[in-house]
């Protein structure tokens, strides 16, 4: 019998309804049940109180937690092939299985399981066999084998196939809306942790699970309170047979317009270490590391992208990379790792943009400058880094982690700027040219160490931190404009010409330190007791010279020195209410100075302050699949060194910046709320976030212009008045089965900006609005679907010097298939289509198409060859929008990408397995 499409859908809908009214009765039909029963104790021997106990079987999946005496019970246990896993922070989690027990008797003990200290809970966690995702605490695990992707690709194809995980196409991974930052490996970094190494080397027939972790740091992990915002870690975990593996991949391609793509990697598990070596160079953007950043090293990126097919990347860029990795114990008790990379990036980018700056001169009259500019940007850019970890147990109690850091970056650059600007009836027109080189030295050294003692939760932990980063820099520019004042009549026409060497040379040394004592208290609570040091210092000297005259400008010299001390002392309380409620509150109280000093023209400023900071978080579980949590940080933001130098930076002759050396340190208040449910049995799941940030002595910019001129001069100063609040939901449900996957976010984010303009304080707000939809659809491994709509809305409104709002939409629509014809060939399309409106300049609104298709053929013992031959653009148009607005300021700008090509590409993968397998 055929079935045609329809019928298979109505099919599988018929056969999930039956599922719905025969397989609990047939599944789960007579049983004995049975008790099984334990003590759990630490190393000394003393029963632990509250230990999360989950058992599983073949038929249960339960919880408990132990007494005071260490006692844990399920009494009503089905199945059998039983696994007991016991958790509890600062404790490694302990696993124990029992699969020959088939027993129909009804008990059985467990005995006494000991657990030991640890600082990482990052292990991996225990799941049911048959549940293709489990919800855990901080943790969500996908089991691999319960999804569908193509089993010959590498893990970057077969993460798209999660529910609540995209791909971008830069190789930016999201996981329930939020960026990831970091990569393990069995609970260890692999690649120092770089993401793109990973999702684009590891195949994904070796991974048995994938972990989607909030991890708060080391420190909130061995604490058991959380302090800040978490990160997304993904943590993969091999399956056993790949444990002890040499695999690696060679690449070659070449194409129309001159594209090339290389690559080798060689990589090696030995249950444990891990040693790595990889190289690529291109230029098709195709990135081997992420540079240092989850994105790629690129402009942050919206999730609402991900609808678009095209390079998110601006400008052509020529990418040369090599790195190496290695991870392995050192001795029983130390585990080292590291990693170093060096980068060379060629980027050539030729663009255009349009500047708002919205003033107003007079009553009822107002003033808007625009500023056109067309330009060309040359840069190459080369980076070392090398970054290690030692993990050291010097006691069962006594833990110690050194992470030491290098990086050296080596810059050129030529821009070259057309410039029109217009104020009224005043206009210039310029060339800017300018030749830079830059050098830039860093070193940061990272240090945590944890005590545990015999009380059960008595810890001391501290934390360290230094970094020194230097830059040195070499600037030759060329400024020449032409001013018409048309009010006059004849026009008067001004030349103004700038020629100038600037020489500078800034360093920065910080240090930050931290001990916290936790003390188990009374009815189960914890007491936090904590003092924080932070110490930064900034020493600046910038020489500045005309060419012209052959001679120094002093008056835009300067050598300024800068610190920035902080001292706080504070508690916190955390308390369990119940099973299913925590709550923590704290308090402390924060000193801190800043101090300047320009040397050469003997000025000095000094700024003390006091600031209170309470702290507090609630954590409600209202079920094992359902949360709240609200929380609220206190912090201090610093000036950076451009906003407070005292000296005139008029490298760019329209816009002259002066520092205040007179600002304070900003004081932010954030409360930060999640709501957290998911539905397993209906394939469904729910985030929502909101977030409140108010933010005392705003450091805000102050615009001013010059009377009959288009030159306008910025400096900065400190108000009140600034909040911001956001908001973000992301809701994922199965549609009819699994093979049909919807996923709907969307965010809203309002800032209240605040601005001077011509010495008036100005509102604006700012409201930023996108709702993204998303449609999966994977059929067996015949044909395999994603269907994307994206819409954003960008609105400034301003009530001064003229109440008006500026409003641009952008939608995109996006279709990637894949379908796979037999064993051996592959045809993938990627098609999407982008609408822009409401941008100031009618080449903003321009509405690209981005066509690209690719047809694969694998070949070889176990098809380990791949021949691929792709069209990238077809329609070539691909082109980069985007808008910013800052104060009083509206930038659209239009930059060049890589389009159209066509490339072919041999792909070689080469696995090496051990005898047994």
């Amino acid at each position: 019998m055929k079935l045609r499409g329809g019928d298979i859908i109505r099919f599988i809908l018929l056969l999930s309804i039956i599922s719905l009214f025969f397989l609990p009765k047939s599944t789960f039909g007579q049983a004995t049940k049975k008790e099984v029963y334990g003590i759990v104790v630490d190393t000394a021997g003393n029963p632990l109180k509250g230990v999360s106990v989950h058992l599983t079987s073949s038929r249960d999946t339960l919880f408990s937690s132990t007494s005071a005496t260490g006692y844990f019970r399920f009494g009503r246990v089905l199945g059998n092939d039983i696994r007991i896993s016991c958790s509890q922070i600062g404790l490694s989690i302990l696993e124990r299985s029992y699969p020959l027990y088939n027993s129909s008797t009804a008990k059985l003990d467990v005995g006494k399981l000991t657990m030991f200290p640890h600082v990482s809970l990052l292990k991996e966690i225990v799941i049911q066999k048959y549940k293709p995702i489990v919800y855990k605490q901080d943790t969500v695990q996908f089991n691999l084998d319960a999804f569908q992707f193509d089993r010959r690709a590498l893990l970057e194809e077969a993460l798209k196939a999660l529910p609540n995980v995209q791909v971008s196409r830069d190789g930016s991974v999201y996981a329930f809306g939020k960026a990831i930052s970091s990569v393990k490996v069995d609970g260890k970094k692999f690649f120092g942790g770089d993401v793109l190494t990973a999702t684009r080397n590891l195949p994904a027939d070796f991974v048995k699970s994938v972990q989607v972790i909030d991890f708060y740091g080391d420190e909130a992990t061995a604490k058991g309170i959380k302090s800040t915002e978490s990160e997304k870690v993904l943590n993969i975990v091999l399956k056993e047979d790949k444990k002890k593996i040499t695999f690696g991949q060679a690449t070659l391609g070449g194409g129309t317009a001159e594209r090339y793509l290389g690559s080798i990697g060689v990589n090696r598990f030995d249950n444990g270490k891990e040693y790595s070596m990889v190289s690529s160079m291109n230029n098709t953007n195709t990135n081997l590391f992420s540079f240092g950043s989850p994105n790629g090293g690129e402009r942050e990126r919206e999730m609402g992208e991900l609808a678009d097919f095209a390079d998110p990347t601006d400008g052509v860029n020529k990418i040369s990379s090599i790195g190496a990795s290695f991870s392995s114990p050192l001795s029983k008790k130390v585990n080292a790792s590291g990693k170093y990379s060096f980068t060379q990036r060629n980027n050539n980018t030729v663009g255009n943009s349009f500047l708002q700056s919205i003033y107003g001169s007079g009553k009822g009259n107002s003033t808007a400058i625009s500023n056109y500019e067309d330009y060309k940007i040359k840069s190459v850019d080369r980076t070392h880094k090398m970054d290690w970890d030692f993990d050291m147990k010097l006691s069962p109690k006594d833990q110690l982690k050194i992470s030491p850091k290098l990086s050296w970056t080596n810059s050129t650059s030529r821009t070259l700027k057309d410039r029109r600007i217009k104020n009224n009836r005043l206009s210039s027109t310029g060339i800017y040219d300018a030749a830079n080189s830059t050098e830039s030295p860093a070193a940061a050294l990272d240090l945590f160490y944890v005590r545990s003692f015999d009380k059960p939760g008595r810890k001391i932990l501290y934390t360290f931190h230094s970094d020194f980063n230097s830059l040195d820099k070499d600037e030759v520019l060329g400024d020449n404009n032409t001013e018409v004042d048309s009010s006059l009549t004849p026009p008067k026409v001004t030349n103004t010409y700038l020629d100038q060497m600037i020489r500078s040379n800034n360093e920065s040394k910080n240090i930050q330190s931290r001990l916290s004592l936790v003390e188990p208290v009374d009815l189960g609570g914890v007491l936090e007791i904590n003092y924080d040091f932070d110490y930064t210092k900034i020493d600046a000297s910038r020489s500045t010279f005309d060419n012209i005259l052959q001679s120094k400008i002093d008056s835009l010299s300067l050598k300024y020195d800068y610190s920035f001390a902080n001292n706080k002392v504070g508690m916190v309380y955390r308390q369990d209410i119940g099973k299913n409620v925590k709550i923590n509150l704290g308090f402390a109280v924060q000193a801190s100075e800043l101090n300047g000093a320009l040397t050469n023209e003997n000025i000095r400023t000094s700024y003390p302050n006091v600031n209170l900071v309470p702290s507090a978080g609630l954590k409600w579980k209202f079920t094992k699949d359902e949360d709240l949590a609200i929380d609220y940080y206190g912090r201090n933001n610093q000036p950076s060194f451009y906003q407070i130098q005292p000296v005139v930076d008029n490298t760019n002759t329209q816009n002259i910046v002066i520092g205040n050396k007179d600002l304070k340190s900003e004081f932010a208040h954030s409360i930060v709320s999640k709501y957290r449910k998911s539905m397993t049995r209906k394939g469904q799941y729910l985030e929502a976030s909101l977030a409140y940030n108010l933010v005392n002595d705003k450091i805000v910019a102050n615009r001013t212009i010059e009377p009959n001129s288009t030159v306008q001069k910025t400096t900065y100063r400190n108000t009140e008045g600034y909040f911001d609040l956001k908001s973000y939901y992301l809701f994922t449900a199965s549609l009819f089965s699994d093979n049909l996957q919807m996923s709907l976010n969307g965010n809203a984010d309002y800032y209240n900006n605040i601005s001077y303009v011509n010495d008036k304080k100005s509102f604006g707000g700012h409201f930023l609005f996108t709702q993204a939809i998303q449609f999966r659809y994977a059929w067996n491994d015949i044909f395999e679907a994603e269907l994307n709509g994206n819409y954003s809305l960008n609105r400034a409104t301003f009530d001064w010097p003229v109440r008006d709002n500026i409003t641009a939409h952008s939608g995109i629509v996006g279709l990637g298939s894949k379908a796979y014809m037999g064993k051996h060939f592959t045809m993938g399309l990627e098609m999407s289509q982008k609408f822009n409106a409401g941008y100031s300049s009618s080449w903003s609104n321009i509405n690209p198409t981005i066509i690209n298709a690719y047809l694969e053929y694998t070949f070889g013992r176990n098809n380990l060859g791949m021949l691929r031959f792709q069209g990238f653009d077809l329609m070539n148009q691909n082109t980069g929008i985007s808008r910013a607005v800052v104060g009083n300021d509206i930038l659209d700008v239009q930059n060049n990408r890589l389009a159209r090509y066509f490339m072919l590409s041999l792909n070689i993968r080469l696995q090496k397995y051990p005898k047994k397998s």
